[in-house]
């Protein structure tokens, strides 16, 4: 049997936010413990893509250009949703994924899922394969090194802080943080994302300290806990 892997994902998303649905969705394969890449893939989804009412809702609709320019030049491949949901398939058989995360993995997993209902009319419900389990990068980080002091300090000293009050725990910071990189701008285009959230999830492994991998919602919540612990 193939050494065992895990998938890393991303999706950026069209329509309401409390019923995303992907024009983009990429991923890689990776070793579970070294971050040793097996295989990426960049999809653009026809059915969604091409809907220009549906597209007008899209956040980074302003990004739709550059799609354009990469699927010409290779770099992203339109197809459709079904042909995605196979390739995943296959790739999981082949590279034994038995794993698939994302950093808010409660968001992917709600919008692949609406994904494939809304192009199969509900006769497909779920995207990922049955028994692959799902886990939550933006969870891991919270628990172990977002919930650390000198990430606070660090985010309070750079002024990463909402607007409510709490500390910023986006993958964007989160990157910012780790790489000593304060300019670094988050591409929000789904394969190219997925390498920071790779960058992250290696970096939780490498602090050894304990963390929850489960999807849970707002796992912000727990770096506010031990802002309120450091008095900070």
């Amino acid at each position: 049997m193939n050494e065992r892997s895990i998938t890393i994902l991303d999706t950026e998303t069209a329509n309401f936010v409390d019923a995303p649905i992907p024009y983009d969705i990429g991923y890689q394969i990776i070793n579970p413990t070294t971050g040793e890449v097996k295989c990426r893939r960049s999809f653009v989804i026809r059915e969604i893509f091409t809907d220009k009412e549906l597209m007008s809702s899209a956040y980074y609709a302003k990004k739709i250009p550059q799609y354009w320019e990469d699927i010409k030049a290779g770099k992203r491949i339109l197809t459709s949703a079904w042909n995605v949901r196979k390739q995943i398939a296959e790739d999981f058989k082949e590279y034994n994924v038995d794993m698939v995360g994302a950093y808010n993995m409660g968001f992917d997993r709600r919008s692949t899922n609406n994904g494939i209902r809304y192009i199969t009319a509900s006769l497909v419900r779920w995207f990922f394969p049955y028994g692959v389990e799902l886990f939550d990068i933006w969870n891991m980080a919270c628990t172990s090194f977002l919930r650390s002091k000198h990430y606070i300090k660090w985010a309070l000293k750079n002024g990463y802080v909402s607007d409510a009050g709490n500390i910023q725990t986006s993958a964007e910071v989160a990157y910012k943080y780790i790489t000593k990189d304060n300019d670094f701008v988050e591409s929000h285009t789904g394969l190219e994302d997925v390498e920071i959230e790779t960058a992250i999830y290696l970096k939780v492994l490498k602090c050894k300290m304990k963390f929850d991998s489960s999807v849970t919602y707002a796992p912000w919540r727990v770096v506010q806990e031990y802002r309120k612990e450091f008095d900070l």
